[in-house]
């Protein structure tokens, strides 16, 4: 029998939501006993979360953190947000196109984290808004 396991979040847009959402991620991992990539996992909840509250969460809204895992299947996370526009990977080093953003700007470059430690990431439609997902291939794991 495959176990699926699902834990869903709702955080206002405030700057505290982002360790919380970390939190409540770091607990649903280790109570799945997938441990193993926590450190991505956690890195990706950090940077999509902040990505939602700087550019995904109108005033007075907020977003929705999910964690799914299938058994045999890899660890998706998801943030759901309402507001407008569409996440760009930059380029190394550089702006994404159009962005107006400096190369060495200090931020924007969370994107990019998550494509590098996560196995995929993409982004899907929801109305209002968009769903930002990454997902971990977790081989061998099993639920506990």
């Amino acid at each position: 029998m495959q176990h699926h396991l699902l834990r869903e979040r709702f955080y206002r847009r405030e700057r505290q939501s982002v360790p919380a959402a970390r939190e409540f991620a770091r607990a649903a991992v280790a109570d799945w006993g997938l441990g193993a990539r926590v450190d991505d996992v956690l890195l990706c909840v950090s940077e999509l979360a902040t990505n939602a509250l700087v550019h995904g969460v109108p005033p007075g809204r907020g977003y929705l953190l999910r964690l799914w895992w299938r058994e045999g299947g890899p660890l998706r996370v998801e943030v759901h947000d309402s507001g407008g526009g569409q996440p760009r990977l930059r380029e190394p080093g550089g702006a994404a196109a159009g962005s107006g953003v400096a190369a060495d700007a200090e931020s924007g470059r969370g994107l990019l984290l998550v494509a590098a430690v996560a196995d995929a990431w993409g982004v899907g439609e929801r109305d209002p808004g968009k769903i930002v997902w990454c997902e971990f291939a977790l081989k061998g794991a099993h639920a506990t």
